[in-house]
């Protein structure tokens, strides 16, 4: 076999191969079916063109002349159209005409008046311009050129991530038209290069081979989020080695053109098998030659042309199997974020999940750093955590780019929910039904856009971490719960062990105060201080066996709006003395199941701090509404408490779900004793709700109470243990 005719069959056996593995990506695909036309239009011409080349009869050079030229008539038209469903360019009206016309010529080629017959060059034959293949040349001409001028006027309304694809058909359009007049000379009657003695050589089926690549690559990144490209170190390596044989191939044949009689069969194939063996021997031994050091130049062809980068997904792949043996969420999220930004080189991405503590959403991790930000607006029965209970979606688009025609309003809700971040992706973690948190994404830092097989191992990465952060999660609440019972133990026998002593010393103030009316005046002074510091211990001691009980709630309807009225009115002597001004909202009649007396006590507790917190002539603002269900099928009710007091730290704002914690000492009378809050939250999570304080020092402090409408007995600490 001469080195002529291996060209056009490996154009034709490439091209062939390339057309039916896009086809059976998508078997009911329009785009993919105009390929499968493109594809077996260039197969056919190639082709015809290796027996034009084998062949030594005349009357078979006819049969493959006319076969090869079926090819030809529908190559054009058909990469027009493949061209516009690429670009997303509205098909014009005329594109059937075009087809039916290209159907005339197909029909006179059929008949024998596409071409006048064939003539033998001497190392080759090639057919004779006919009358129907100079009406086809025009044709040939407007088309291609048409074809160019909408995907350059395309490009640039293209937005980034669709521009590869674009660029990629530019690219081949240039290559056909450059290449196709060069194979197009003999047919017009020339044998040799214009200008000079040089036969015409078969360019046009070498670059057929990349050309139909190039072609391919863009229908395969048109279906970005519907096909799967994987590849892993072996297959990259196989790619990389195929590389190199086509550039080897190439360069032999061109110097075979240039020196024909200096080849002979076996140095030609025992150059290629040296190149190759060389290669793969260098990449066992040399390996910095594939795939390690400086490849700058190997990503930009590999990663933005085929759309991935195939190493890292090993390295994720590895992250995955060691997720397991974290037992601290600090250490996970630190090898996380090195995960992401070194290895899949994620330009940003931010880590929400549910504080324990307030039992509000917070951001807890991000690139660039930022202190961490609670989102009180993000709740578990949110339109994005319903979106991924609702659907099988394992992920949310943001960018329009990755956006599927058909927007559902619960998609566009959860969209302008997390807008302020502007990601690519979000993913849920979530513990069984229950959602804990998202990761968001933002786009890659070379700008190369996220494959399926990049979203499908996010998916993956982010459902093993849903499973080791709540296992540590739930670790977490078990030995809170094992620390606040072991707190309640100490306190219960401290406070019973004051309560006695303490008793008969209140007695005989109480006694002895009757007896020196005729003291001095500092013994008059001292009792009752005495009396008045006793009565504080005596409060504490209360306090502190309320915090330790094991309590059982008296549930009963109660109407919330009556229960704030209450608690505003035995405040009044507090108010009036601080001299600060109570606003209720709007407080609507919302009968909620609690136990009224307890829930009075939370308020009550909570008005009082903002009393203390707010200056004189200072406005507390209390406010009272309906939430919507929650994933579980509960209505909630949410009462806020708004003071324009002095505020709270952020050191110490972190450190007021802790008991004994206490930000007032200003005095004796005032001074507390930090099991306040602590009461609320014991008080709260009884009821089963969330209690949540946001404040900032010389603005203020909200603190928004919780509470679901219907009563349910919350979980136990020992449901809590994680199997």
């Amino acid at each position: 076999m001469r080195f002529s005719e291996l060209i056009p069959l490996t154009a034709a056996v490439t091209n062939l191969a390339l057309t039916l593995f896009v086809l059976t990506r998508d078997l009911r695909s329009t785009l993919n079916r105009v390929y499968l036309l493109w594809g077996l239009s260039i197969t056919v011409w190639n082709l015809g063109t290796f027996f034009m080349f084998a062949l030594k009869d005349e009357e078979s050079a006819r049969f493959w002349s006319a076969f090869l030229h079926y090819g030809v008539i529908f190559l054009p038209i058909s990469l027009f159209h493949l061209s516009l469903l690429i670009a997303q360019v509205r098909l014009p009206r005329w594109l059937p005409a075009c087809y039916v016309w290209c159907g005339l010529l197909a029909l006179a080629n059929a008949m024998g008046l596409f071409t006048a017959g064939v003539r033998n060059l001497g190392y080759a034959y090639y057919s004779k311009a006919g009358l129907g293949f100079w009406v086809y040349v025009p044709t040939y001409v407007v088309i291609t050129t048409a074809t160019v001028v909408v995907l350059y006027q395309k490009l640039k309304t293209l937005q980034r991530v669709h521009r590869a694809r674009v660029k990629a058909l530019l690219w081949a359009n240039g290559i056909l038209i450059a290449f196709g007049w060069n194979d197009i000379l003999p047919i017009l009657g020339f044998d040799t290069y214009p200008f000079s003695k040089i036969h015409i050589f078969p360019f046009g089926s070498a670059a057929a081979i990349f050309y139909g690549i190039i072609v391919g690559y863009s229908v395969l990144q048109h279906h970005l989020l519907d096909i799967h490209v994987t590849l892993g170190k072996a297959a990259a390596h196989a790619v990389r080695l195929l590389f190199l044989f086509l550039i080897g191939l190439l360069l032999l044949l061109l110097l075979n053109v240039f020196r024909p009689n200096e080849f002979t069969p076996f140095a030609f194939y025992g150059s290629l098998g040296v190149l190759l063996a060389s290669a793969m021997v260098a990449s066992l031994f040399f390996p910095r030659v594939f795939g390690k050091g400086d490849e700058a130049l190997e990503q930009k062809i590999l990663s933005d042309r085929f759309g991935d980068r195939f190493e890292y997904h090993d390295k994720v792949r590895s992250f995955m199997q060691e997720v397991q043996f974290y037992n601290n969420a600090d250490l996970l999220l630190n090898d996380l974020d090195a995960l992401l930004l070194k290895t899949i080189r994620i330009r940003s991405y931010q880590i929400i999940l549910l504080d324990e503590s307030t039992h509000v959403f917070t951001v807890f991790r991000g690139h660039p750093p930022s202190p961490q930000t609670q989102l009180p607006e993000l709740r578990a029965n949110s339109p994005i955590f319903q979106l991924f209970q609702n659907t099988t979606a394992t992920h949310l688009a943001f960018n329009l780019a990755y956006i599927m025609p058909g927007e559902t309003e619960l998609e566009s809700e959860a969209r302008k929910l997390l807008a302020r971040f502007e990601p690519e992706f979000c993913f849920p973690f979530f513990s069984g039904d229950e959602p804990f948190g998202l990761l968001l994404i933002g786009e890659k830092a070379n700008g190369v856009p996220y494959t399926p097989n990049d979203l499908a191992l996010l998916t993956r990465l982010v459902k093993n971490l849903s499973l080791i952060l709540n296992q540590i999660r739930l670790k977490e609440q078990v030995l809170q719960a094992e620390e606040l019972e072991l707190l309640g133990r100490m306190s219960r026998g401290m406070a019973h062990d004051l309560n006695n002593l303490l008793t008969p010393v209140s007695t005989f103030l109480q006694l002895t105060a009757d007896r020196i009316k005729g003291s001095t005046e500092g013994e008059l002074e001292l009792v009752p201080t005495c009396l008045r510091n006793v009565g504080t211990i005596q409060a504490y001691v209360k306090d502190a066996l309320f915090f330790s009980q094991n309590h059982t709630l008296r549930i009963a309807p109660d109407p919330v709006n009556q229960l704030i009225f209450r608690v505003v009115d035995l405040a009044e002597p507090k108010i009036k003395r601080r001299r600060v001004r109570v606003v209720l909202g709007d407080c609507p009649s919302i009968v909620l199941e609690m136990d009224a007396f307890l829930m009075q006590r939370c308020l009550g507790n909570i008005l009082s701090n903002a009393i203390d917190a707010s200056a004189p002539e200072g406005v507390i603002r209390i406010e009272l509404e309906r939430l919507a269900g929650t994933d579980i099928g509960r209505d909630w009710v949410r009462v806020r408490v708004i003071d324009h007091g002095q505020g709270i730290s952020r050191e110490n704002l972190q450190r007021l779900s802790s008991a004994y914690f206490t930000t007032k000492d200003s005095g004796d009378e005032d001074r507390g004793f930090g099991l306040g809050l602590a009461i609320c939250r014991k008080i709260i999570l009884l009821h089963g709700g969330h209690l949540n304080i946001t404040s900032e020092e010389k603005v203020g402090t909200t603190v928004t109470v919780d509470l679901p409408i219907k009563h349910q007995v919350p979980a136990s600490p020992a449901a809590l243990q994680p199997a």
